[in-house]
C-alpha cells in the first residue's frame, strides 16, 4: 500500500510539474513563439437594421431600431446585425455577446450631436474613475463581439471640442465661429456650449471622488467627451476593415479587456483634436493590432495599465500584445507606452510599422508617482520619415520640469510610485528626419534600464542624449547629425556601450560625459582613429570613465 501511495504522489508531483512547466513555457514569449489570440466566431443568421424601422436619411435617430436589432440578435443566440450601405444617425448603441456589428461598404453610422441622448455615466479617464457622457459604441462584460465591413463610424467629435484659434487657419476659425458655440473672452478658443465653458472657466475636475454623484455633473455635462468606442471587461473582441473617425475623444479604448484583434482599421482624427488618440490598450490581454492606419491628434497606438494608485490597485498589467504591420501618419506618438503605466506592461513586439510625420517615433513615458514595471518589449523593422521632435524617446518626467543639467536636487527613496521601464529591445530602425536619434532620460532613483539597440540608421539634428539609464547598447549602427553639437551627451550614465556605430565622417566623434555617477562607458569598433573622437568631462566626471 505504501508502495503504491508513493505511486500516486510521485505521479501527480509530475503531473502537476508538466501544467506549471507548460505555464513557464507559453510565458517564454519571443520573436518564434508569440502569444496567441483567439478570435470570436458568429453564426451567420442576419438581423437587417432596416428590418427594426432604421431610416437611412441623416435625420431620423435610429437609437432605438440598432439597439433592438442588437439585443433581438444575441438573445437568438448571436449572429450578424446589418448596417446596410446609407446615412445612419444614431445615439449611444450598446453592444452585446455573441454579435457581430457589420457595416457594408458606403454605410456611414454617424452619432448625433445632441448631447441628451447621452447619459453620465461612470466611466474612466486616464486610468482613474470618472464621469463621462457615454460613448456612441460601448460594450461591456460581453463574449464573442465583434464590429466589421468597410463601412464609417463618425462621433461627430467637433461638435463637442474646444478648438484654439491657433491650431485652424483663418479661413476654418471663421467657419467654427460661424457654426454656432462660444469664444473664449480672449478669443482665443472655440468652446461648443455653456456647459463646457463653465467646466472650461472652472477648470473642473471630471474624477469621481468619493461620496461624488453622477448627477453632481449635469451642470458641465457638455465638457464630459466621451470615447467613441469603448469595450470593457470583454473577452474575444474583433474589430475588423471599418474606418472609426471624428471620436469625441479617444477613438478606440479596450479596457481590462482579453483576446482582442484589431485588423485593417483606419482610424483617424483632426490633428486638432486634443486627446484625440487613436487606440489605448489599457489592461488588456492577449491583444493583436495588425494592419491597420492612424492619422490622430495625440498619441497613436499607446500602451496603457492605470494611473497612480487605482492603476497600481487594479494591478492589471497590459501584457502579450502584437503589434504589426500598421501605419502611422499625424500623432503625438507612433507607438507610446505610458504615461499610464501604473499596473506596469509586458510582452509586447511592434514590428513592421512606418511613422511618417508623427512627433515622435517610439515613445516612452512616465513620470513619478506612477509606479509600475514596463519590461519585456521588443521593437523590429520601423520605417520613420520627418519625425519632429525624438525618435526613439524615453522619459520619466512626463508633465514635470526636469532638473537642469546636473543640478543638485533631493533625490526621493523608491517606492511603489517609482516607475520602472528596463529589458527593452530596438532593432532595425530607419529615420530619415528628427530632432534627436536618441533620447533617454531616467530618474536618479531609477534609471531607464537594459535597453539594447542595433541596426539603427537615422538621419537627425543630433545624434544621443543619455541621462540617469544604465545598461545601455547601441550595437551596428549608423548616425548622421546635422548640428555641431556632442555627438553622443552622457549625464549620469553607467555601462553604456556603443560598438560599431558609425557618425558623420566630415565630423569628429564628440562625446559630453558629465556627473559623478557616470562610468563604464566604452567606445568599440569605431570607424575612425581614437585622435578623432573629442571627449569632455564635466560634473565630477573624468577620462577614466570611458574606454576606447
Amino acid at each position: 500500500m505504501k508502495s503504491k501511495n508513493s505511486l500516486i504522489i510521485i505521479g501527480i508531483t509530475a503531473l502537476f510539474c508538466s501544467i506549471n512547466g507548460l505555464k513557464a513555457q507559453t510565458n517564454n514569449y519571443s520573436w518564434d513563439n508569440l502569444p496567441k489570440i483567439n478570435e470570436p466566431f458568429f453564426k451567420t443568421d442576419t438581423f437587417n437594421i432596416k428590418d427594426f424601422g432604421a431610416k437611412a436619411d441623416g435625420i431620423a435617430l435610429n437609437t432605438e431600431s440598432i439597439n433592438k436589432a442588437i439585443n433581438t440578435c444575441s438573445s437568438k443566440g448571436g449572429g450578424v446585425v446589418l448596417v446596410p450601405a446609407g446615412y445612419w444617425l444614431s445615439g449611444p448603441i450598446k453592444l452585446k455577446s455573441n454579435v457581430n456589428l457589420h457595416l457594408e461598404s458606403n454605410a456611414f453610422l454617424q452619432f448625433t450631436s445632441d448631447f441628451n441622448q447621452y447619459k453620465i455615466i461612470e466611466g474612466n479617464y486616464e486610468g482613474k474613475p470618472s464621469a463621462r457622457n457615454e460613448s456612441p459604441v460601448m460594450a461591456t462584460d460581453q463574449e464573442n463581439i465583434a464590429i466589421t465591413g468597410l463601412g464609417i463610424i463618425d462621433g461627430n467629435g467637433d461638435a463637442w471640442r474646444m478648438v484654439g484659434k491657433d491650431k485652424l487657419t483663418e479661413r476654418e476659425w471663421k467657419a467654427k465661429i460661424a457654426s454656432g458655440g462660444l469664444v473664449s473672452d480672449d478669443g482665443k478658443i472655440w468652446i461648443p456650449t455653456e456647459k463646457t465653458k463653465k467646466a472650461y472657466l472652472e477648470k473642473s475636475s471630471v474624477l469621481l471622488l468619493p461620496n461624488a454623484k453622477l448627477s453632481d455633473f449635469e451642470p458641465i455635462k457638455d465638457f464630459l467627451r466621451p470615447n467613441l468606442v469603448v469595450i470593457t471587461r470583454c473577452n474575444n473582441v474583433l474589430l475588423e476593415g471599418v474606418t472609426l473617425q471624428n471620436s469625441p475623444a479617444w477613438n478606440l479604448h479596450p479596457l481590462m479587456s482579453s483576446n482582442l484583434t484589431i485588423r485593417n482599421l483606419n482610424i483617424k482624427n483632426p490633428d486638432y483634436a486634443q486627446n484625440g488618440d487613436g487606440l489605448d490598450i489599457e489592461s488588456c490581454k492577449n491583444v493583436l493590432v495588425e494592419g491597420s492606419v492612424f492619422d490622430v491628434g495625440d498619441d497613436a497606438i499607446c500602451i496603457k495599465s492605470g494611473k497612480d494608485e487605482e492603476g497600481r490597485k487594479r494591478n492589471m498589467p497590459t501584457e502579450n500584445v502584437i503589434i504589426r504591420n500598421n501605419i502611422v501618419y499625424a500623432g503625438h506618438g507612433g507607438f507610446v507606452v505610458g504615461s499610464e503605466m501604473s499596473g506596469g506592461a509586458k510582452n509586447i513586439f511592434v514590428s513592421d510599422c512606418s511613422f511618417i510625420g508623427t512627433d515622435k517615433g517610439l515613445r516612452f513615458k512616465s513620470t513619478r508617482g506612477r509606479g509600475g514595471v514596463v519590461e519585456k518589449i521588443y521593437i523590429k523593422n520601423i520605417n520613420m520619415s520627418n519625425i519632429v521632435h525624438e525618435a526613439i524617446y524615453f522619459d520619466m518626467y512626463y508633465w514635470t520640469k526636469p532638473p537642469l543639467p546636473n543640478q543638485k536636487v533631493e533625490v526621493p527613496k523608491v517606492s511603489v510610485e517609482t516607475p520602472q521601464f528596463k529589458d527593452i529591445e530596438i532593432s532595425n530602425v530607419v529615420c530619415n528626419g528628427a530632432e534627436i536619434g536618441v533620447f533617454i532620460r531616467g530618474l536618479p532613483e531609477m534609471a531607464v534600464n537594459n535597453i539594447k539597440m542595433d541596426n539603427l540608421y537615422l538621419n537627425v539634428n543630433k545624434a544621443i542624449e543619455i541621462k540617469d539609464a544604465t545598461h545601455i547598447t547601441i550595437e551596428n549602427s549608423k548616425i548622421i547629425a546635422k548640428e555641431n553639437v556632442p555627438s553622443v551627451y552622457i549625464e549620469n550614465g553607467s555601462n553604456i556601450l556603443l560598438d560599431k556605430v558609425n557618425f558623420d565622417k566630415k565630423n569628429k566623434i564628440t562625446l559630453d560625459i558629465n556627473g559623478i555617477s557616470s562610468k563604464n562607458i566604452l567606445l568599440k569598433n569605431l570607424d575612425r582613429k581614437k585622435e578623432d573622437v573629442k571627449a569632455v568631462f564635466n560634473h565630477g566626471a573624468d577620462s577614466k570613465m570611458l574606454t576606447y
